[in-house]
């Protein structure tokens, strides 16, 4: 849902990678915006649009692929139970979600470096076959491990596909188009999150779940063969052909690491304590030396805008993961108008998207981030009066009207500022990052939202719909919930303050990787 100082790989630097100085006489304090040779500049483009001639195909082509992602998101969701139910898997269901995201999170920074050296095309067209093949596995499978398995391979194909996308916008479109198209990307998931879950209902119901899976990857071939002859035309990356392995196997060790944490905290216990620390054995140093220096102390630039995405991402997911669970065993609503509360959100999110696409906008970037930060803190602040008897339970649909918009605002602003701070042969890498925190902030923030809860005596918390309504039958836990929503609403703020150090001093020394 940031940018870097970009690295290297040096084994010997403990507190993150060694980057080489670049003075202000030698470049300016923001770097130049993205372009190369193939990429219309300001004058052949003045007159085009996303959906003009030059860009049509293109655009349209980006719009189908991230629709079809946003579709099996909402409308696998909505099949999971059913299928591990049927292969018999009800104890692993949690994994075939974690396995989707611990995958990914090695497959991102991968994309970041095929697409530094190679292009973005291969590792497009790579991510979407292993998307579609992950799809077909997890469709076909027999037993639970397999499912699991293919979500797995799903992961590392969405993993790819995502950071690939964002280094096309950069290359392909000139900077003043760039809003617009990452608009169009967070609008891209407003009908797959309406239309998703019926359709996947509808097929699961009177077809199979296997149909959920195996029906997708068709989908996809269209969209593919529309934007194949424009990809083309993009330039490979300005580095040397080979990899650096470093950076991938850390991304390897991040992505071990977070899995081990998941999987302790599937049973919370004293024998959890060894994966535990194990995972932050291997999370915490990686992670360090993958991200850019200065992330996690918010350094001016493109350090904060990284730092920015994981704790906006976190803070809305951490808090939206407990309301469905607040309104179900609070308020006493069924599941599915508790999960309808929550649908105003991705309406206003598309929304915020398009606002900071405003040409008349662009100077203010910054402080829309701040606003949209600060909304989405306000929006998390009101959950709480949900708990209260006098107070309706449609102010947490309000509540995230509000948030959604935040949220657009917020996000689709910091990928714009981060293709604006990279340098073309950076794009990659420093969207694998931006990707990689944001995966770590849901990571983060979630993990530490299921602690409180647990803490402040909400028990354990399921994600059938059984169990959900045998804990609002046993009784209410508002301190539980209220904990959850005050510190993701503290995080939010943290977030805000974060936007005051988006922009980079004027004298500022420039960080460029080696």
């Amino acid at each position: 849902m940031t940018a870097l100082d970009p690295l290297d790989a040096d084994p010997a630097d403990a507190t993150g990678p060694r980057a080489r100085l670049v003075t202000a006489t030698e470049s300016s304090a923001r770097p130049e915006p993205l372009e190369t040779p193939d990429t219309p500049d300001a004058d052949d483009a003045a007159g085009e649009t996303v959906l003009g001639r030059r860009f049509r195909a293109l655009t349209l082509g980006i719009i189908s692929v991230v629709s079809l992602i946003a579709f099996e998101a909402s409308a696998v969701n909505t099949a999971m139970p059913v299928a591990a139910h049927a292969l018999d898997g009800v104890e692993l269901y949690a994994y075939a979600f974690s396995a989707y995201f611990t995958a990914s999170l090695f497959a991102m920074t991968l994309s970041g470096e095929w697409c530094d050296r190679k292009g973005p095309l291969a590792p497009l067209f790579a991510g979407i076959a292993t998307f579609g093949a992950g799809l077909v596995l997890s469709g076909s499978a027999q037993q639970m491990w397999a499912f699991v398995a293919g979500r797995g391979v799903q992961g590392i194909g969405g993993g790819l596909v995502i950071v690939a996308l964002y280094v096309v916008v950069g290359r392909a479109y000139p900077e003043r188009l760039r809003p617009a198209v990452l608009a169009a990307f967070s609008a891209a998931w407003v009908l797959p999150v309406i239309v998703g879950p019926l359709a996947a209902g509808t097929v699961t119901e009177h077809l199979s779940w296997r149909w959920v899976f195996l029906a997708i990857p068709v989908l996809v071939l269209l969209p593919l063969s529309v934007m194949l002859p424009a990809l083309r035309k993009l330039p490979a990356g300005d580095r040397t052909p080979a990899m650096n392995r470093g950076r991938i196997l850390l991304a390897l060790a991040v992505a071990a690491g977070a899995g081990l944490l998941q999987y302790a905290a599937q049973d919370i216990g004293w024998l959890s304590l060894v994966p535990a620390a194990l995972g932050l054995a291997l999370l915490v140093p990686c992670i360090l030396r993958l991200l850019p220096r200065g992330t996690f102390r918010a350094a001016r630039g493109l350090p904060s805008v990284v730092l920015l995405r994981g704790v906006a991402a976190g803070a809305f997911l951490g808090a939206e993961s407990f309301v469905p669970l607040m309104l179900v065993t609070e308020r006493g609503l069924s599941a599915t108008l508790a999960g309808l509360s929550l649908t105003g959100g991705g309406l206003t999110w598309a929304l915020g998207s398009f606002t900071q696409s405003r040409p008349r906008l662009e100077p203010y970037r910054e402080r829309l981030m701040g606003a949209g930060m600060l909304l989405i803190a306000a929006s998390i602040a009101m959950l709480p009066l949900a708990l209260l008897d006098g107070v309706p339970a449609w102010i947490v649909a309000v509540a995230w009207i509000i948030g959604g918009y935040g949220m657009g605002l917020a996000i689709s602003s910091g990928s714009v500022l981060l293709l604006k701070l990279s340098r073309p042969e950076d794009a990659g890498t420093n969207s694998a990052s931006l990707q990689v925190s944001d995966a770590l902030g849901n990571i983060t923030l979630v993990g530490l939202s299921g602690v409180l809860f647990v803490a402040f005596g909400g028990g354990s918390v399921s994600h059938g719909t059984e169990d959900v309504l045998e804990a609002g039958n046993a009784g209410g836990h508002p301190a539980a919930f209220t904990a959850v929503f005050l510190a993701m609403t503290a995080a939010a703020l943290v977030g805000a303050f974060v936007t005051t150090r988006l922009r980079p001093a004027r004298a500022q020394q420039s960080v460029v990787p080696d």
